[in-house]
C-alpha cells in the first residue's frame, strides 16, 4: 500500500520496501515475546535499528489509517494488539 503510492505503480514491492519488508519479518520472527508480542510501539525491547524504525514509523504512518478499508480484520487485530503488554519470563 505505502509502497505503491509512494513510489510509484512499478513492481511492488520495490526493492528498498522488499527490504524493509524483509528485515522487518526477520525482526519480528527473532522476537522474544512470541505470540504475546505487543505493536512495537509498545514494547518495552526495541530490536529495530534507529534509521530502520524510522522507516517503518513512515510506512505505518501512511498505511495505518488505510487499512481498515482494505484489511478491516487486520486493522483491527492490530488495535487489539495495541493494548498488549509484552510478558517477560
Amino acid at each position: 500500500m505505502h509502497c505503491r503510492a509512494m513510489h510509484g505503480p512499478g513492481a511492488v514491492p520495490c526493492d528498498d520496501c522488499a527490504a524493509l519488508l524483509e528485515y522487518a519479518m526477520d525482526r519480528i520472527e527473532a522476537c522474544r515475546f512470541a505470540d504475546s508480542k505487543p505493536t512495537c510501539a509498545r514494547c518495552t525491547v526495541h530490536c529495530y535499528r534507529p534509521t530502520m524504525r524510522e522507516q517503518i514509523r513512515a510506512v505505518m504512518r501512511y498505511s495505518g489509517p488505510r487499512m481498515i478499508s482494505s484489511h478491516p480484520y487486520l486493522a483491527v487485530r492490530h488495535l487489539l494488539d495495541r493494548h498488549k503488554t509484552p510478558v517477560t519470563d
